[in-house]
């Protein structure tokens, strides 16, 4: 393992013993509110430096009792019975803290944008579509998250071609953003007699939430069309002349609301707008940083098939970390947690590779 740097962790505690003191000398209240979060997020790293620190000094103080000859056979016995677990508990602080001290993603706190839609296999694809929401608002639901539908075109036989929400919540975007990508389900359409397996997919886009500050977008920029709402019916389509369609000129994206008033929805798609432009720069900058990028757990490129969804077999493969589980219907039903946990720890494990933690 590669030695902690001392300084670094050093200056956290320094930092985070200012943060207390300035803290209970009573700041105002907006300085209070912003210390206090900084004063949190340093906490867990700090706890554990203390931690490490201790066990270190206990470790020495063993070593140094067998290391002294005038210790008895009972205090020596203690103490060599005392040394594997100490040793180990080591270990597993400094793996901690090196995972703590590895550059964070700015984005890693804020709420996403969660885009679904059906590829390739028709009527079965948007069914599709429709399970892979379900099971990712039943994975924010456990999470204590908020899921709200922005806008949603149905498939005719059921699901949809397109989804697309905003998931708010703490953490959201650190938990979800490995899903971008290609998800392919292999099943026996209900509309099937024979009994056919067929494969079908759909693609996922999860985009941080820009804050206005993040991405400024010109008026001569955007041009915005509003239209009558046309549709399948249902709930998520009226017919007022609310629909709000508006085209980013310099990069041709193109974002339709029709859920709301057309005050809301003109609303609603610059906010989509605004997650997919600060997304566009997010991925060019990572780019042109290091082509190490490709490295790190698939490049959230849409095109990149990630995962297998496979029914027959009770089965989910992840290509990328070549984990494959054998309980398919507790994962659509939102338990997502262990594939979710292995897709971060591969990706840390695959920064520590890379940076150190001097990087």
């Amino acid at each position: 393992m590669t030695p902690l740097p001392q300084d670094r962790m050093d200056q956290v505690v320094k930092r985070f013993e200012m943060l207390e003191a300035q803290m209970s000398a009573g700041p105002e209240p907006d300085a209070y509110v912003k210390m206090a979060s900084e004063y949190a997020e340093l906490q867990e790293m700090v706890d554990k430096i203390r931690g490490l620190r201790a066990a270190q000094r206990e470790h020495a103080d063993l070593a140094g009792l067998l290391a002294d000859k005038a210790t008895d056979a009972e205090m020596r016995a203690l103490a060599e019975a005392e040394l594997p677990d100490l040793e180990e508990r080591i270990e597993g602080l400094e793996k901690d803290i090196q995972i703590l001290l590895l550059p964070k993603d700015a984005a890693d706190e804020r709420n996403a944008i969660l885009e679904i839609r059906a590829g390739t296999g028709g009527d079965e694809a948007a069914l599709f579509a429709g399970d892979l929401f379900r099971m990712y608002e039943r994975y924010a639901a456990a999470k204590g998250w908020r899921v709200e539908v922005e806008s949603a075109s149905e498939g005719e036989a059921g699901g949809y071609k397109e989804i697309i929400a905003t998931v708010s919540g703490r953490g959201v975007f650190a938990h979800l953003k490995f899903e971008s990508g290609v998800h392919r389900v292999q099943r026996v359409p209900d509309t099937e007699a024979s009994g056919r397996i067929h494969t079908s997919a759909a693609t996922v886009a999860v985009l941080p939430e820009a804050e206005e500050v993040d991405i400024e977008i010109r008026a001569e920029d955007v041009r915005i069309d509003t239209m009558r709402a046309s549709g399948a019916g249902g709930q998520h389509v009226n017919t007022t002349d609310s629909a709000v369609r508006i085209t980013h000129l310099p990069t041709g994206i193109m974002v339709v609301q029709a859920e709301k008033s057309q005050h809301q929805n003109r609303a609603r798609a610059m906010q989509i707008l605004r997650a997919r432009l600060y997304d566009m720069e997010r991925t060019k900058a990572a780019t042109e940083r290091s082509e190490s990028r490709r490295l790190q757990v698939g490049s959230g490129d849409r095109s990149e098939r990630i995962r297998t969804y496979n029914f027959p077999q009770g089965r989910l493969t992840d290509h990328r970390i070549n984990l494959t589980l054998y309980k398919l219907d507790r994962v659509m039903m939102g338990e997502l947690d262990e594939v979710i946990s292995a897709l971060i720890s591969d990706h840390q494990s695959r920064l520590l590779a890379e940076t150190g933690t001097h990087g």
